[in-house]
């Protein structure tokens, strides 16, 4: 029997001869050893499950103490683990067999234990998550025994080896009962969950997409963004409504909340469908954060640059021109919600408002020399007072999304010229060290500018005629405004 004799509770010897058996071996740390890498595989699973190993291995977990006895309980729950990848017959006979409640006893006192093992919760969890994966019933199993209190306390372990498998629980139960999701906003129930895996992935950080999928149907698909950015809170912002800007107005985790549906919108462009109110939520946050430009000092980096009024802007401004740039164009040139979506910016002063922030910013390095070295300009221009970008790539950014925002839109191109942003999208063609990609950008911006608007070509046409295109700042790069003979149409053109 080796060890066995060891063992403070005596494992039943039917139990330990089906052990052995399975492996082809006397001792129960290498029997349970050599059945960890049989369950490695496909044809290993179901060849223990035909030998009903599963139901021993719940006994030695249900009844082997946490501590002396630790060695034993690690190595069948790797197991444990192992028989419930993918293996249907094995997860029927978990549920069958009570075996959600026997891990979660598990892990109730591996998790309130003075000297916490992560590692072993880990096990646990991933159990769970595999088990998760087979069905309702099964999901419903583990629900039921954790939501809510017991999820939130897991979620409260600033581990990221803990966060990532209850991000797959949670994700997988959610996605098998959609009723789930609808009925659990409430603060007694999902957002305290919510919170607190958000505060633990925004401090020890994430190593799988579970989080992200998660935000994902949280966020974009159930547009539940405003309440849980308000339950992250820190300052006035509450329920979406926010007062004039303070240097504490967001938190940290309101910035990395942020930042993931930011790649969560950019990962899944194409396939996901923004809501007005997303929409103007984020709009809001928006031109909230707009009041860092007030006093924050020239760029040092991109984002996140350690200062979160900066990185809620930066992260803001990069879900804006995702969300204008979905184009959903459908048969016929028609476009579906997303046009919808970006007219309802546009109705609330979005190009107005992007159209000043460029006006006030700093221009780029060869713009300025061209201001300083150009006598026909006039003095104050050249010693007014510019505020900086306050991250690299913070005007490249904004000219994108003008760009994004005036695509095949005549009523927003209308707009670009009456609001006399023309020359300003013109002068953005430049290159600038602390805005990488802002030529491509500002030729992509005055393309869409001027793309099917005849009034707008005419514009710039009339400002070559003047001579008020052939600047320094466009000329020098090898750049021209050139006015088709015939259409008087005008287009960006490299100069030979």
């Amino acid at each position: 029997m080796g060890d066995t004799n060891t063992l403070e509770y005596p494992i039943s010897e039917q139990t330990l001869q089906l052990l052995f058996g399975a492996s082809n071996s006397n001792d129960l740390e290498k029997s349970l050893e050599k059945l960890i890498e049989i369950a490695k595989s496909a044809s290993g699973r179901s060849e223990l499950a035909s030998k009903r190993v599963l139901p021993a291995v719940l006994e030695i977990i249900r009844f082997v103490p946490c501590t002396s006895q630790h060695h034993f309980l690690s190595l069948s729950l790797k197991l444990l683990r192992n028989l419930c990848a993918g293996e249907i017959a094995n997860q029927n006979l978990f549920i069958e067999l009570k075996g959600v409640g026997i891990v979660s006893n598990r892990l109730r006192s591996l998790a309130s234990s003075s000297d916490l093992d992560q590692g072993l919760v880990r096990v646990c969890l991933q159990v769970l998550a595999n088990v998760s994966l087979a069905g309702k019933e099964h999901q419903l199993a583990i629900w039921e025994e954790l939501y809510p209190n017991g999820f939130v306390y897991l979620a409260r372990l600033r581990s990221r080896g803990i966060c990532d498998p209850l991000c797959m629980i949670i994700y997988a139960c959610c996605g098998g009962n959609p009723e789930l999701v609808r009925n659990l906003y409430s603060d007694s129930g999902w957002w305290p969950i919510m919170v607190e895996i958000l505060r633990t992935a925004s401090f020890v950080g994430f190593g799988e997409d579970w989080l992200k999928l998660l935000l994902s149907r949280v966020c974009l698909e159930e547009s539940q963004l405003p309440l849980l950015f308000s339950k992250l809170c820190s300052g006035d912002a509450s329920e979406g409504k926010f007062s004039e800007f303070r240097d504490d107005q967001f938190s940290s985790e309101q910035a990395f909340l942020l930042r993931l549906v930011a790649e969560i919108l950019n990962e899944r462009i194409s396939d996901v469908a923004v809501i007005k109110d997303f929409a103007l939520f984020v709009y809001e946050i928006f031109k909230q954060s707009i009041g860092v430009l007030e006093h924050a000092p020239k760029a040092k980096s991109g984002i996140p640059t350690g200062c979160v009024g900066i990185d809620v802007l930066g992260y803001s401004i990069s879900i804006l021109r995702d969300i204008c740039a979905q184009d959903d164009v459908e048969n016929g040139g028609n476009k579906g919600d997303a046009e919808d979506v970006v007219d309802e910016l546009l109705s609330h002063g979005f190009i107005d408002l992007l159209l000043s922030l460029l006006h006030d910013l700093e221009p780029p390095a060869i713009i300025r020399k061209a201001i300083k070295q150009s006598e026909n300009r006039d003095q104050a221009e050249s010693s007014r007072s510019w505020k900086p970008c306050v991250y690299k790539g913070f005007r490249r950014d904004i000219v994108a999304l003008v760009g994004n925002c005036v695509y095949r839109r005549k009523h927003a191109q209308d707009e670009i010229r009456e609001k006399n942003g023309i020359m300003i999208l013109l002068q953005q063609c430049v290159t600038d060290e602390d805005n990488p990609f802002l030529r491509e950008w500002g030729i992509w911006s005055v393309r869409n500018m001027l793309e099917g608007s005849e009034e707008n070509q005419r514009a710039v046409a009339e400002l070559e005629v003047q001579g008020s295109v052939d600047m320094p700042e466009i000329s020098s790069l090898g750049l021209k405004v050139e006015v088709d003979q015939k259409t008087r149409r005008a287009k960006l053109v490299n100069v030979p």
